[in-house]
């Protein structure tokens, strides 16, 4: 049994405890408590005299009611003992929050960037590859079907005689388009295809003829074309005629040319660089590009003869 007694000062209240023990009154140890001070005060709130509660009903008044903080040395010593718990926690290895940087954190961190490293690599590899493939595709030229390359024509041969695309039938052929004041471009190619030329004789013994048409009328008469073609290989046929003529042999190759003016009247042609493989029948097989050299040439043309064969 529980008896209690309280009285009000003014500035602080004082709770007294007491227990009775076979029905007589005793006294108890106190447990301090502070209590607000209910006159007007400079702070908030002044801190007063502190009353106490016996250790015995301790759990009976926490469940009643909720005290307030204690700024009492004891107090403060058990949260620096709750302190040295935690720092003894931290230092067990366990993750604590708020941490600068955790051994979790740091894996994170990074299997994200072994991630990135990852991807971007094979994204490059890729890329790569792909880059290899389209310029293969590229570099051989269309391999089946039959494109809407080439149609009849009629020019003039080197030696004077009119000739169409009949008189080349019967035999494989390369046709070339360029002119006879190129500086560099066409000399190489025309290089490459003479010595092609004799390649492919030894490795299919097939002969094949070589066919310079020229895409500067203008200037590339009968007689200058006889001059140039000569200079490379003898089986190497030039053809030429007029602006009218080039022009439609042109379009139905696809060959791009455009005069380009100069200093002194001169002039160059941009035109594309392409040989053309056409079949006995005078029908478009494959292009060869510029970065094709000899051995590619050759090999490639033979593996075209072989198939047609089959």
């Amino acid at each position: 049994m529980e008896g209690r007694s309280q009285r009000d000062s003014g500035t602080y209240r004082t709770k007294h405890y007491g227990v009775y023990v076979n029905g007589v009154r005793k006294p108890c140890r106190l447990l301090e408590v502070y209590y607000i001070n209910r006159k007007p005060s400079s702070s908030p709130t002044s801190l007063l005299k502190r009353s106490t509660i016996s250790p015995v009903h301790l759990r009976r008044a926490s469940s009643t009611s909720k005290l307030p903080k204690s700024n009492d040395p004891e107090t403060k010593s058990g949260g620096s003992d709750g302190g040295s718990d935690q720092k003894h926690e931290r230092g067990s290895g366990k993750d604590v929050r708020g941490a600068p940087v955790s051994w979790m954190s740091f894996f994170l961190l990074f299997a994200t960037g072994a991630g990135l490293v990852y991807y971007y690599d094979r994204e490059k590899k890729r890329h790569i590859q792909d880059i290899n493939t389209n310029s293969i595709a590229v570099k051989e030229g269309p391999s089946a079907g039959k494109a809407a390359i080439g149609r009849p024509f009629s020019l003039i041969r080197d030696d004077g005689k009119r000739v169409t695309e009949k008189d080349l039938m019967g035999k494989w052929t390369i046709l070339y388009f360029g002119f006879t004041h190129c500086p560099d471009i066409c000399p190489d190619e025309l290089i490459k295809l003479s010595a092609s030329i004799d390649k492919i004789k030894e490795e299919s013994g097939v002969d094949v003829v070589p066919v310079f048409i020229s895409v500067d009328p203008e200037r590339d008469t009968v007689e200058q074309v006889h001059e140039y073609v000569k200079e490379f290989h003898p089986k190497l046929v030039g053809l030429t005629g007029s602006p009218e003529e080039i022009k439609s042999v042109a379009r139905s190759y696809r060959v791009y040319y455009m005069k380009t003016e100069e200093e002194d009247s001169d002039y160059l042609v941009d035109h594309s660089i392409v040989m053309y493989l056409m079949s006995p029948e005078m029908s478009f097989v494959k292009f060869y590009g510029k970065n094709h050299d000899v051995d590619s040439l050759t090999d490639g043309v033979v593996k075209e003869i072989r198939q047609y064969r089959k």
